[in-house]
């Protein structure tokens, strides 16, 4: 097989949760630029469709957008139902949904001291990166394994890997700084992700991580350059850039032998010491 055809995802059809901005944006850009049908979803149907219709004109792909609370179970198995009756299968998920509940207290407040962690925060944080990606994933399996195929890819991150030094971010009073419970989400579909893979293995599915570094998205410079220090590569990433050829390779046939793995993209900053 020719490495274009391994990286083609021409006759798949793909579903990003949160896929109308930030990191799912670009997930579903390279997934469609890759050749799929995309299915992005979005707490708002109104920036969901905007978003697909954007992907639709700049790729030529057939993209949808739909409006989604991934927490919503009875909504995700008519997403899903939607997402057959439209394209006929489910070939890739990427898990990407997540946000932090709102709340009154700064989270900068509880970053630095786990004892005044709210624990509805704690629940909501959970829910939002890790329950969300269990309900998604139970709903996306029924269509995969009917096509005896597919690809899960869970976006996880640095931070349910190592540490986070919390000077780095101090000296930046808008900078949030990282909080245990996005650790423990992230991790959590770290090992979700481990046994979902020895589960489905035998009936054709892939299932694998994807973990980001830190990225810029208008950071004061002082905070890039300190983070930047940081890498091996002496950089934050690049959202339009540097996680697209990960994801295609993740999702497509390029990753055929590649199953319960944790893809780090991070500059190198976990493995700098």
């Amino acid at each position: 097989m020719k490495i274009s055809e391994l990286f083609s995802l021409r006759g798949r059809v793909a579903v990003v949760s949160a896929g109308a901005k930030n990191f799912g944006f670009y997930f579903a850009q390279a997934l469609s630029e890759a050749g799929a049908t995309v299915h992005l979803t979005s707490r708002s149907a109104e920036q969901a469709q905007e978003s697909a219709a954007k992907l639709h004109e700049e790729t030529g792909a057939e993209v949808f957008g739909h409006g989604l609370d991934p927490l919503e179970e009875g909504s995700v198995e008519h997403f899903f139902a939607e997402v057959e009756r439209l394209s006929g299968r489910c070939d890739v998920l990427i898990n990407n949904a997540g946000g932090r509940p709102s709340y009154p207290v700064p989270s900068n407040d509880y970053a630095y001291a786990t004892e005044r962690h709210p624990l509805d925060i704690w629940k909501g944080a959970l829910d939002a990166y890790l329950t969300s990606a269990f309900v998604m994933t139970k709903h996306a399996l029924p269509l995969m394994k009917r096509g005896g195929s597919g690809s899960i890819v869970f976006i996880s991150s640095i931070s349910g890997l190592v540490g986070r030094d919390r000077s780095l971010y101090r000296p930046f009073a808008d900078q949030n700084a990282n909080c245990v419970d996005y650790s423990a989400a992230k991790a959590g579909m770290i090992g979700f992700m481990q046994d979902l893979a020895a589960q489905v293995g035998p009936e054709g599915i892939r299932v694998n991580a994807l973990s980001p570094g830190g990225f810029e998205r208008g950071h004061p410079k002082e905070f890039v350059a300190e983070y930047s220090k940081r890498t091996m590569l002496g950089r934050m990433g690049e959202d339009a850039v540097d996680l697209k050829g990960a994801v295609v390779f993740l999702a497509s046939d390029a990753s055929r032998y590649v199953t319960g793995h944790n893809l780090i993209v991070d500059g190198g900053f976990v493995s700098y010491r």
